[in-house]
């Protein structure tokens, strides 16, 4: 069983930058994909970013490219989301996802789908004021 516990949110102003951190436990880290989601009120779960077990292969949404940058620290079993040039509209609960194996993100709309994913965090509150 894989568990994930992400950190780092909090309020930040516009144009600024976060890190977010995801931890994770248990079976081989560098195995598995992970990948980055946020949730609006009352909006669904929409995809924003994932990186391949190797960390060779990265992925993002559309809204977020150039924006933020998503890496792994394999011997740290930890990945991490770096946030900037912020926005009102990024704020959001971000999780971190993830699932085992290589190969199934290539496709967008298994990246993209939140039940592709095997694990999720609990998530962390992100707030970029208007």
């Amino acid at each position: 069983q894989v568990q994930l516990v992400e950190s780092g949110g909090g309020l930040v102003q516009a144009g600024g930058s976060l890190r977010l951190s995801c931890a994770a436990s248990g079976p081989t880290f560098s195995n598995l994909a992970m990948g980055w989601f946020r949730q609006a009120p009352g909006k669904e779960r929409d995809f924003v970013a994932i990186i391949s077990g190797s960390g060779g292969s990265t992925f993002y949404a559309d809204s977020v490219k150039g924006r933020f940058t998503t890496s792994r620290d394999n011997a740290k079993n930890t990945v991490y989301l770096q946030m900037n040039s912020l926005k009102p509209e990024d704020t959001a609960v971000y999780y971190c996802a993830a699932r085992p194996g290589t190969g199934w993100y290539l496709s967008s709309r298994n990246r993209k789908s939140w039940d592709s994913y095997h694990y999720w965090g609990q998530g962390t509150q992100v707030t970029v004021p208007s």
